[in-house]
């Protein structure tokens, strides 16, 4: 396989063009922290759709909720904060990522160059609505993809071309998507507009269902988010017209719970990443879950010896074999570096594909390691 780098491309900072997109300036939006009471808009909770009524089995997930409805999430001052910072020439400099899933990303910023959006993903108000929508308590997945960002760009002159061709009768906003069909990395996705989408035509989430239809969830107005269990569900996001911008920020999320099964893979963001970054916080939150894990199991060990009890041979060996598992899982998704194609998003992600790609993962790693001497 051919080898790439896995380092951002540097970006020219003295650029040739004028963007399209430019951030509000401070004096505009402030540079106050984040604070829940002035930035949230949240008010009740929003229609969610289940994954038996998308044609799922309630059990495929690791919750009953598949996608919600659009929900006033964030207010315009909180959107505007984070677009100052989205689109700050730090992050665009630094944090640019393209793939033959997505054209224009900008990743791994947050904990860097975005404060205020750092803090508002991590803070307990935010993750306290999102598990409330979601139906299980969540955390946010890891740094790195906190406030991922998606960038879609017209000039006024194609959005007026694009709304006298939908007026005509011909819309076309399927036919090339902004992000192509995929699940997602990690088991949940809140996904929330940092664009106004008044003239906005077009921009739903295409959903594919259990029963092969497509399902399509209205696009969010600008500070409305939509959760969605993407590790599970086949998506695409469908091109906007009618419009000069499209700016998504989609944070990803994990359960709290050591005990839940977490799915999480890397098989869409490997090839956008810094595998430095997303292999260290991968491994270190897995590695926690497991030291969570065996920590409960001493001590339900310990607690049974002392109360006189035999050991439960047959649990603890599931016990063993589930943690077995887990750190196997952790192994495939840690691809050898030079083996990682920068940018280039092979389709075993697709539900179809994916018991035939780990399946070949597996039998790869298997033949590896048969190859490679034993060191005593």
């Amino acid at each position: 396989m051919a080898a790439a780098a896995v380092l951002p491309p540097p970006v020219d900072i003295k650029r040739s063009w004028v963007p399209i997109i430019t951030p509000p300036t401070v004096s505009k939006v402030g540079n106050d922290e984040f604070n829940p009471t002035r930035h949230i808009s949240y008010k009740e909770a929003p229609k969610v759709y289940t994954m038996k009524d998308i044609g799922m089995p309630e059990d495929k997930g690791i919750s009953t909720v598949a996608v919600s409805e659009p929900f006033p999430l964030f207010t315009e001052e909180a959107v505007m904060r984070m677009r100052q910072e989205v689109l700050s020439p730090e992050v665009l400099s630094n944090c640019l990522y393209s793939s033959n899933l997505a054209s224009c990303q900008l990743r791994g910023f947050a904990n860097k160059y975005a404060p205020f959006v750092y803090d508002v993903w991590k803070s307990p108000e935010v993750l306290a609505i999102v598990s409330k929508v979601a139906g299980i308590d969540l955390v946010t997945e890891m740094d790195f993809e906190i406030g991922h960002i998606n960038i879609s760009v017209n000039s006024e002159e194609a959005k007026q071309e694009q709304i006298k061709t939908f007026k005509d009768g011909a819309q076309g906003e399927d036919d090339k998507p902004i992000v192509g069909w995929h699940t997602d990395s990690y088991p949940f996705v809140c996904v929330t507009m940092l664009s106004d989408c008044t003239t906005m035509i077009g921009g739903e989430t295409a959903l594919r269902t259990g029963t092969g239809d497509i399902m399509k969830v209205r696009g969010p107005q600008m500070g409305c988010a939509v959760v969605l269990q993407g590790r599970y569900i086949e998506h695409q996001a469908l091109r906007a017209l009618g419009t000069t911008e499209r700016i998504s920020m989609v944070t990803s999320f994990r359960p709290r719970c050591p005990k839940v099964r977490d799915d999480t893979v890397l098989t869409t963001v490997r090839p956008v990443s810094d595998l430095g970054e997303l292999y260290n916080q991968f491994s270190e939150y897995r590695l926690e879950i497991l030291e969570e894990r065996i920590r409960q199991q001493l001590k339900e060990l310990r607690e049974s010896n002392s109360a006189g009890r035999k050991v439960a041979t047959r649990k603890l060996k599931a016990f063993f074999l589930e943690q077995e598992k887990f750190l196997a899982h952790m192994n495939r998704e840690l691809v050898d570096d030079d083996e990682v194609i920068r940018g280039n998003i092979d389709d075993s992600h697709l539900l179809k594909k994916n018991a035939a790609a780990v399946a070949t993962t597996t039998k790869k790693a298997e033949a590896k390691s048969k190859k490679r001497p034993r060191r005593f």
